[in-house]
């Protein structure tokens, strides 16, 4: 019992058919259906890890604004001129509690990169031994005021390196525009 060729021929085309047609399916909808979940997908798993760092920032805000307080504290005073007395006192302080000598102290203000802030520019030139200008920058770096050491120079004054003078670019924050100063 044998099937006559044209059955046979017909069962081929039908499967040739059917097997195009898979392939036709698989290019234009399957494919396709694949690529957009995965893309989906992606999208999804970027999403939820900027949605997971949104989180987190909430849950640090109190933190944050605690921060954001205790900085605006330590700034310098928006009246300019005690500003600068108070850095200068305690530039003065911190020479005298580091045994150095404060040889100058100059002053300058800059405007911020906003108009939110400003900064005090401090250039402080100090002389003494090593042991006593590494404790005059302790104290700097200790102190609450809101400063930053921009630069920092040290060279000898004798042969023997015994004495040493240190050249200091302080910057302290104010949080005040600069005013009425060009």
């Amino acid at each position: 019992m044998t099937k006559p060729p044209l059955d046979r021929q017909r069962w081929l085309l039908i499967l040739t058919g059917v097997a195009l047609g898979l392939l036709v399916l698989d290019s234009l909808v399957l494919s396709p259906l694949t690529r957009a979940w995965q893309a989906r997908s992606a999208e999804i798993a970027r999403l939820g890890k900027l949605v997971a760092e949104g989180e987190s920032t909430v849950a640090r805000g109190e933190r944050t604004r605690g921060l954001w307080r205790e900085m605006q504290g330590q700034a310098l005073p928006a009246d300019s001129a005690k500003a600068e007395q108070d850095l200068l006192t305690a530039f003065d302080r911190w020479g005298r509690a580091g045994g150095v000598e404060v040889a100058s102290i100059k002053p300058q203000w800059k405007r911020g990169s906003t108009s939110q802030y400003s900064l005090l520019e401090c250039r402080v030139d100090v002389t003494g031994p090593l042991p006593a200008i590494v404790r005059f920058l302790h104290e700097v770096e200790k102190s609450p005021l809101a400063l930053r050491i921009d630069s920092l120079e040290l060279n000898t004054r004798d042969e023997s390196g015994g004495k040493l003078s240190l050249g200091l670019l302080v910057s302290g924050l104010r949080l005040a525009p600069l005013e009425g100063r060009r």
